[in-house]
């Protein structure tokens, strides 16, 4: 005999799958076709199509996966987990746009999903801790480059 579907609320179970909004969900079918994206996902990407030049979204993009591995690596993450955040970041940043969406946040939401998605959870007081001493760290560095008050 089967265990019944676990469903929310306002999610019907029926025999096609579960009714969220107005989509049916029912399986996941993952495969290699289906889990690359797309050739003509890659450019131009959102980034670019709100005017954000090529080479400062591959500067973000570096920034970022920089960032996912400095806080990996302070929160004691296997690489594994801080390469899982970084491919993350990558698939989110070809749907949506640097314009519209801090890099620091986004890298911070990957790097906690990548530490659940690896088996190696970290609270998400420590990852917000780690990532606001990195900022820090990033300032303090920035103020050393400015040019003496003369």
């Amino acid at each position: 005999m089967e265990a019944p579907m676990a469903t929310a609320a306002n999610a019907p179970a029926n025999s096609e799958g579960i009714l969220i909004g107005d989509k049916v969900y029912s399986e996941v079918f993952l495969t290699i076709d289906n889990s690359l994206i797309p050739e003509e996902n890659l450019s131009p990407t959102p980034s670019m199509q709100d005017g954000l030049d090529l080479y400062t979204e591959t500067d973000l993009r570096i920034l970022g996966c920089e960032l996912i591995q400095s806080a990996g690596i302070l929160l004691r993450l296997p690489q594994v987990a801080m390469a899982t955040g970084q491919v993350l970041f990558h698939r989110f940043f070809y749907s949506k746009s640097f314009v519209k969406h801090s890099f620091e946040i986004v890298s911070m939401a990957c790097m906690n999903l990548a530490s659940k998605i690896e088996e190696a959870p970290r609270r998400i007081r420590d990852v917000i801790n780690v990532f606001h001493h990195l900022r820090q760290l990033r300032g303090k560095s920035d103020q050393l480059h400015l040019p003496m008050p003369g």
